[in-house]
């Protein structure tokens, strides 16, 4: 059984509360990264910004932010703050339109889209000689890593060692439906608010782009949003059929490398189904370690910042181990 038990992660009274352990960590993390952006143009004619943190090491870890995040997300900076000390290069991936400038293309970045994934790690191959790869992804990110670990499982270069996904919705027509749901959707509001920006800037850049832009712009859940854009956009029939085409739970069992998912089984952005309990049963690579507290991409125990390390320590602690 490839199922964690975890003993170590025992936050105060104020941090087992689910909502405070989400939203905490962007009131009061500080990290400072000094970054070295570098542009990879992709095969359709668009662009990744992809930012360096580099310690002349020969161990990489590439780091995938979130829905709406970017290398500046206190989570990402925190990784590669840490991962940097212990003696990692850091490559944060922008998605598509995450790097401060809108993206060239009507399609957008989304919960599936691994094949620009698997571009920059070809990328980063054919122009570095690193011995090992090990991707680390955040909620939206980790659900790429999983699938990719999967999807891509008989064709990753040699150089991938490992993969850790947090807070990841395994399961993303699960986990709209929790988003849509009492104080959850005080989350929903702002990611929707966000993304109907994005595609008011879409708008203005592809004027003839036979979307329902009425429909886009008063979108008030996931559901809408992903029914009248991002399929649209991204050639999938409707909300359903992008969820269900692009959630990582499907491609678990293909995955033939260390992999690890850590999520808290008190995250207000996952259901049941987004927990792969039956799926981590008996496998060989697949590990998933459920925590009782600590939110989404939170895991903070107390008011120390310096001793806060636990989720930062277990990544990288599977990374070398692996």
């Amino acid at each position: 059984m490839s199922i964690i038990k975890d003993n170590n992660f025992k936050p105060n009274v104020f941090f087992k509360n689910k909502h405070i352990n989400t939203i905490y960590r962007h009131f009061v993390s500080k990290t400072e990264v000094n970054y070295e952006r570098e542009r990879m143009q992709t095969r359709d004619g668009d662009f990744l910004d992809l930012d360096k943190s580099l310690k002349n090491s020969n161990k990489l870890i590439l780091a995938i932010h979130g829905l709406e995040g970017s290398s500046d997300s206190t989570y990402i900076k925190s990784l590669v703050h840490s991962a940097n000390n212990k003696g990692f290069d850091v490559i944060a991936l922008n998605l598509r339109g995450c790097s401060g400038e809108q993206n060239k293309k009507l399609n957008s970045y989304h919960s599936g889209k691994t094949e620009d994934v698997w571009d920059v790690i070809q990328y980063i191959n054919e122009k570095y000689s690193y011995e090992e790869i090990n991707i680390v992804g955040y909620s939206l990110g980790g659900n790429l890593t999983l699938k990719f670990m999967g999807e891509f499982a008989e064709k990753l270069p040699k150089n991938i060692k490992s993969a850790v996904a947090i807070s990841t919705p395994c399961d993303l027509k699960g986990s709209a439906y929790t988003l849509s749901k009492g104080f959850n959707k005080v989350y929903q509001y702002r990611f929707i608010k966000s993304l109907r920006k994005k595609s008011e800037e879409k708008f203005q850049l592809f004027p003839n782009n036979n979307l329902n832009e009425n429909k886009i712009l008063a979108s008030k859940s996931f559901k809408e949003f992903d029914n009248y854009f991002t399929a649209k956009a991204n050639g999938f029939k409707n909300a359903d059929d992008y969820w269900k085409k692009s959630s990582s739970k499907q491609f678990i069992k293909f995955i033939n490398k260390p992999t690890l998912l850590i999520s808290a089984l008190d995250d207000p952005f996952l259901n049941e189904s987004c927990y792969p309990f039956e799926e981590a049963k008996n496998h060989k690579h697949f590990n998933f370690l459920p925590t009782k507290y600590g939110g989404h991409v939170g895991f903070y125990q107390n008011f120390n910042s310096k001793k806060n390390t636990w989720l930062n320590d277990t990544i990288l602690n599977f990374i070398n181990k692996s």
